[in-house]
């Protein structure tokens, strides 16, 4: 009797829940607008479009950058441009007026408060200016942030309310979950959650590991980031040796090229092509023309 009592506890039969269930004409409405967020990295923003109906035909227009409340994920090896690209979209956004999140895990907040203000003299901007619109998440000071997402989740809440926040970026993801690779996916998706909760346009840098193909959106933890999130952007570089390289390039044996695609993004269309990638003298990313267009 105990051993049968013991089994019906455990067996729960399965429950219909509603409020799981959307007719579209009713999802559609609380659906945000389609618009796009400047990224503050010349040749990015035009490679996303939205397509409309105009005189029953369909017509591709341009979104004028990542689309509101995506969160993307920016992906590649070492020294690929990552931590510059987020920079320039910090600042960028808080140029606009809107508050950025800035949560530093790899780096302490005084250092890349640095490179911020770099990046901001480099666009052209006065950083003091600005400085008081990115609030910066110190994850690679404390442990108790960095090691314990809750935590982390509930600070980020506090400084959303606090000062308003409409943009995070988390520099690097992969350092929330170092050396726990299993728990890869569930980090991912509970910050994944939290960003459309709370309405966060999101960024998350992550790590690819060195071995992986250069071009794949394979990161640190397998497919976890890329599989959840809206848009993955992967950046690459390579080190020209061979001829057949050379030519493809248009550049010297021993140069180095940047690429940089766009690996899907499922709010809205989005160039698929592969572009060159450049890292100006003043420490700027640009996005160059596709692979094939241009010979130097």
């Amino acid at each position: 009797m105990e051993q049968k009592h013991h089994r019906s506890e455990e067996y729960e039969k399965p429950k219909v829940v509603e409020e799981g269930i959307w007719v579209a004409g009713e999802a559609i409405k609380k659906a945000p607008k389609l618009r796009g967020v400047p990224t503050g990295v010349e040749g990015l923003d035009e490679l996303f479009f939205h397509t409309v109906i105009e005189n029953g035909k369909v017509v591709k227009k341009p979104l004028g950058g990542i689309p509101e409340y995506a969160v993307v994920n920016l992906t590649g090896v070492s020294d690929t441009g990552k931590s510059l690209m987020v920079e320039q979209y910090a600042v960028k956004q808080a140029e606009r007026g809107d508050v950025v999140a800035f949560i530093t895990v790899e780096s302490p907040a005084p250092f890349v408060t640095m490179g911020l203000k770099e990046r901001a003299t480099a666009m052209g901007i006065d950083f003091s200016e600005i400085e008081n619109r990115i609030v910066l998440i110190d994850a690679a000071s404390h442990t108790s942030l960095r090691d314990n997402i809750p935590n982390l989740l509930a600070t980020l809440a506090f400084a959303i309310k606090n000062y308003k926040v409409r943009h995070t970026v988390i520099d690097s993801v992969t350092g929330l979950y170092e050396a726990k690779e299993m728990l890869a996916r569930t980090v991912v998706r509970q910050l994944f959650n939290f960003m459309k909760k709370w309405y966060q346009t999101a960024i998350f840098v992550s790590q690819k590991r060195s071995g992986h193909e250069e071009l794949s959106a394979e990161a640190a933890g397998g497919y976890a980031v890329s599989h959840i999130v809206d848009c993955t952007m992967v950046l690459a570089k390579e080190l020209i040796m061979t001829k057949s390289q050379s030519a493809l390039y248009g550049k010297p044996i021993g140069d180095i090229v940047r690429l940089f695609r766009i690996d899907g993004c499922r709010l809205c269309g989005h160039d698929t092509k592969t572009h060159y990638l450049e890292i100006t003298e003043t420490g700027l990313v640009k996005i160059g023309e596709p692979l094939g267009a241009k010979r130097e």
